[in-house]
């Protein structure tokens, strides 16, 4: 009785509150649900519905949901994020820091499309609930979309499929739970709506990707814009998994994006060979009298003053730059010298 009334140990136990999971010792239940319940009976879209959204949903609605997980796993290592998993193994990072350095590059561009897409729905939706049209609604939220955000719509056009083959898939799985009264099919209406604004815009079909597809899944089963990225997350996670493992087994040692016969493009200008002398020539010649006052090698008496040091260094650096010697030409030039630089004298530079 006496700890039920502690107010330390009342503030410790308030530190957190969840309303998810309640674990106690030989006891588990997520949202009120005993595990040893849901164990065996309960998919893992039900659970990640449980888990959101705080009850089970019903067959039809954990179906759509399982659908959009699906379809999003993968789309092969030229998409960044699966690049980068591959990239990190060859690297030496185990699984869980692959996966980490792929997941951090689903961001807004790469990777938060569908939560855009919901928030452009939701957008319409409410144009249409104040009494718009569908096609003035959708005309009207393109035209605010497109003022705050730049001409790219989220969830439509594919760079590499001229037609998505995920998106038509994923509107008939909507259509028909529509019809069985699972969803009510309007998000699925504001996609279509979305997608013929566009292509009278653009005198071309302009067609649903899977961002826009699963976007009109998430606005169907209710969840809010940030959670399309978060589910999108779980569904690319596998892919990132499963190509991380696959390139753990092939092996591999500091793969980059391209093979090494194939070298970027070099857009820089080249200095003349007698301007690449000139700047050695003057890089030691700065090094070599800047510095030697600062060696210990020849002249092992003398005492360092630190802040004397570091201005002889940024004198140095200066001059350096004004005769357009860079701080790598500089350090090179310390580095032949000669032995009248001391090693106490990089350290200063450093």
């Amino acid at each position: 009785m006496a700890e039920r009334n502690d107010p330390t140990l009342a503030a410790a136990q308030d530190w957190w509150t969840t309303s998810i999971i309640d674990m106690h010792p030989g006891v588990i239940r997520f949202r009120g649900y005993a595990i040893e319940d849901l164990i065996g009976r309960a998919s893992y879209a039900q659970m990640v519905w449980l888990m959101l959204r705080g009850e089970l949903p019903s067959k039809g609605e954990a179906d759509l949901l399982e659908a959009a997980l699906v379809a999003a796993v993968d789309h092969g290592p030229q998409a960044p994020s699966i690049a980068v998993a591959r990239m990190a193994v060859t690297c030496g990072l185990p699984l869980n820091g692959a996966m980490a350095s792929a997941i951090n590059t689903l961001d807004d561009v790469h990777g938060g499309a569908g939560e855009q897409a919901v928030a452009l729905y939701v957008a319409i939706a409410a144009r249409v609930e104040a009494g718009a049209a569908l096609d003035t609604a959708a005309a009207a939220a393109l035209d605010a979309w497109q003022k705050a955000h730049g001409k790219h719509i989220p969830g439509f056009g594919h760079r590499f499929h001229p037609v998505d083959p995920r998106a038509p898939r994923l509107l008939a799985l909507v259509d028909a739970a529509a019809a069985a009264g699972t969803v009510s099919g309007r998000f699925a209406s504001i996609g279509r709506a979305v997608e013929a604004a566009l292509a009278e815009r653009a005198r071309r079909t302009v067609p649903m990707n899977i961002d826009g597809a699963t976007a009109v899944i998430f606005a169907e089963l209710g969840f809010p814009p940030p959670l399309g990225r978060g589910l999108f997350l779980l569904s690319r996670a596998i892919g990132i998994l499963a190509h991380a493992w696959e390139q753990s087994q092939q092996g591999g040692r500091i793969k980059g994006p391209m093979p090494p016969e194939f070298l970027y493009r070099y857009r820089g200008t080249a200095a003349a060979p007698g301007q690449r002398l000139k700047i050695r020539a003057d890089a030691r010649t700065i090094a070599s009298s800047a510095f030697d006052p600062l060696s210990a090698a020849s002249h092992p008496d003398r005492t360092h003053n630190p802040p004397e040091d570091f201005m002889t260094v940024a004198r140095t650096v200066a001059l350096a730059a004004r005769r357009g010697i860079t701080l790598t030409a500089l350090v090179a030039g310390l580095m032949t010298a000669g032995s009248v630089l001391a090693l106490d004298s990089l350290k200063i530079l450093v």
